[in-house]
């Protein structure tokens, strides 16, 4: 069996050789060898993966210059000195301090900005615009659905209103009149920033200098539609890519190897951390009465329902019943609810969020279409109905969209009394903890990393044969920075000693397809 990895590196991690491992995997001579013989095996597979992920992104980044940002100018400083709605946390300044320094190093840009719901992370994204917008570049924000970019677009043209800047938004549903006006004050230059869904990637859609572009909720998009907005200049924009869905450091160093990582790990000041509690649905009754109470605040309340489709009919007659059995009860204390889902014409859709965003209506009852993006800062109650057929991280941004207004926010989790023992645990995780990085580590380790969202979609396969990446995390960590410290001193695999690797790595490449350019 030829041996796979340099014997300078064998020594120096102080691992055995490969005809050893295998055999002791087969037949150990002890527990001690078959202990050695697992981590050589697991550390080599994790070893070449981020090896593979290291040289990408070092190829990457001698190979696309990025369009210089060298001025921070009038925008950026009229809106930091005047119009900022509340002070920028630490994370915040880190993270704009990051992004900055990428943007004016002549490189390509490609980092993934990860914050929990609330942090702040689309003030971040509008201060990378002024930025973008000084250097005299145009900008774009792309999000997956027409309600996230409709709010985007209201929130950002709130915060710039002052400031003279065009904003435009383009969706699907944008009339063919508008369209055309966008679409040629895009390709002069006039139309400044553009936000909009998957509508930005048509081809008719042309820049006319595009320096910056950010993906919001990036995991609802393919890499190759990711891909297209990149041949929207001459000169590959910077890309930033947001997520509020916390992906677990060791899966995010495997998945987003080769992006930068940012993280906004505080929320700004005066948010009170959100009260979860875990009911049986037997206690109906009192559910309705504590919604009460706060709707008696002045408060709103969501109530969402799974809508999943293999068992959609089932589904749907149980939100249709629930919402009557709501309205029979609030209707009466003269409160009045709006119904929400996936089924509905989008202009019906639109109007029943309208009425609840702007308080006409104080329930809204959905299914998880409200789970991105919503923001009602005087929504404070979130009931999940059947909670146990959630995800953890699903759980955790539907809770995201209460808490965002200074009052003391609830989410009440609604189960069966019949319950798995892992769904016990993950309604015990939600109880416990807000923080979205434990909660995301305690998934990975519940279903471990095949079941997580946009794994396929983001090209790497996860088909290890020996590690696991929920359970070797630490190991995972350990190899990455043995790998960072090859491809620092022998970035172009010239050096003798590392002949092995090199050869090895182009053996395990034919068997992968690369999306890591994207």
């Amino acid at each position: 069996i030829p041996e796979t990895l340099p014997a300078w590196f064998i020594q120096k991690y102080r691992l055995l050789y490969l005809h050893e491992a295998l055999y002791n995997v087969h037949f150990p001579e002890s527990p001690e060898t078959l202990r050695k013989a697992l981590f050589r095996l697991k550390f080599e597979e994790l070893f070449y993966i981020q090896l593979n992920i290291l040289k990408l992104k070092y190829k990457r980044k001698i190979a696309f210059k990025g369009c210089p940002f060298p001025l921070i100018g009038d925008y950026f400083n009229t809106f930091y000195h005047q119009y900022l709605p509340f002070p920028l946390t630490n994370a915040q300044k880190r993270v704009i301090k990051e992004i900055r320094q990428d943007c004016g190093s002549g490189k390509q840009m490609n980092r993934l900005l990860q914050g929990d719901v609330g942090s702040g992370k689309t003030l971040v994204a509008v201060m990378c615009m002024l930025m973008a917008l000084d250097n005299h570049y145009q900008t774009c924000l792309m999000a997956p659905t027409e309600i996230l970019a409709n709010q985007h677009f209201t929130t950002i043209s709130e915060m710039l209103k002052d400031m003279g800047i065009r904003i435009a938004l383009l969706i699907g549903s944008t009339k063919k009149k508008e369209r055309t006006e966008i679409h040629q004050q895009l390709a002069d230059g006039s139309l400044q920033i553009i936000i909009g869904t998957h509508a930005l990637l048509e081809d008719v859609v042309a820049f006319n200098n595009v320096g910056l572009v950010i993906i919001d909720e990036q995991h609802r998009f393919g890499v190759a539609q990711r891909a297209k907005l990149w041949h929207k200049n001459n000169i590959p924009p910077h890309v930033l890519v947001m997520t509020a869905t916390p992906i677990p450091r060791t899966l995010a160093m495997t998945l987003y190897g080769d992006l930068d990582v940012s993280v906004i790990d505080e929320l700004p000041p005066g948010r009170k951390p959100i009260t979860t509690l875990h009911a049986f649905d037997t206690k109906r009754q009192e559910i309705f009465k504590f919604i009460e109470q706060e709707l008696k605040k002045g408060r709103q309340a969501y109530i969402v329902y799974p809508l999943i489709s293999e068992s959609e009919k089932m589904d749907f007659r149980n939100l249709e019943e629930g919402y009557q059995k709501i309205n029979e009860y609030f209707l009466s204390k003269g409160y009045k609810t709006s119904m929400v889902h996936g089924k509905m014409k989008a202009v019906d859709k639109e109007e029943e969020m309208r009425l609840f965003v702007t308080g006409e209506t104080q329930i809204l009852v959905a299914t998880t279409v409200i789970e991105v993006g919503v923001n009602v800062p005087n929504a404070s109650l979130m009931v999940i109905e059947s909670a146990e057929r959630f995800g953890l991280s699903q759980l955790h941004q539907l809770r995201g969209r209460v808490g965002r207004g200074a009052e003391q926010s609830y989410c009440i989790l609604v189960t069966g009394y019949k319950l798995a023992e892992d769904t016990r645990k993950r309604l015990e995780i939600m109880v416990r903890t807000n923080d979205g990085f434990e909660i995301a580590e305690a998934d990975l380790k519940l279903r471990g990393p095949g079941d997580l969202e946009g794994t396929q979609q983001s090209g790497i396969a996860f088909d290890l044969k020996i590690a696991d990446i929920a359970r070797d995390g630490q190991l995972l960590q350990y190899v990455r920075g043995v790998a960072e410290a090859i491809v620092d001193k022998d970035p172009n695999g010239e050096l003798p000693e590392n002949e092995i690797l090199w050869r090895q790595l182009k053996a395990l490449r034919k068997t992968n397809i690369n999306w890591a350019a994207i």
